[in-house]
């Protein structure tokens, strides 16, 4: 067989962005990272947005999403079983979504 008659193997990786018991959880495991008076004053209008999240077999979760506060924006990755807020910019979090989805398509 030549190389490029091989099937491509299957890499375990599901895109989980429509998965919205999953953001729900993620996000507020977020908003319990913010402290209340110095991140926001109030949550009415808060809105979460995900770059990437996928659920990769061997491996667990990556995602990269950002919450924005009355006060400010912040931005979260949830790597494996861990979930780090990040000193990121607008620019900063899209290069990293496109280069993340670019990767894993």
């Amino acid at each position: 067989m030549g190389l490029f008659n091989k099937k491509k193997k299957q890499n375990g990786e599901r895109n989980e962005i429509n998965n919205k018991v999953l953001k729900e959880r993620l996000a507020n495991a977020a908003l319990q990272m913010l402290a209340e008076g110095e991140d926001y004053d109030q949550l009415a209008y808060t809105v979460c947005e995900f770059g990437y999240l996928f659920d990769i077999d061997g491996h667990g979760l990556e995602a990269l999403f950002k919450i924005k506060t009355d006060k400010n924006t912040f931005y979260f990755a949830a790597q494996k079983n861990s979930l780090l807020k990040l000193d990121l910019n607008e620019e900063l979090f899209k290069g990293t979504t496109d280069t993340f989805l670019s990767l894993h398509r």
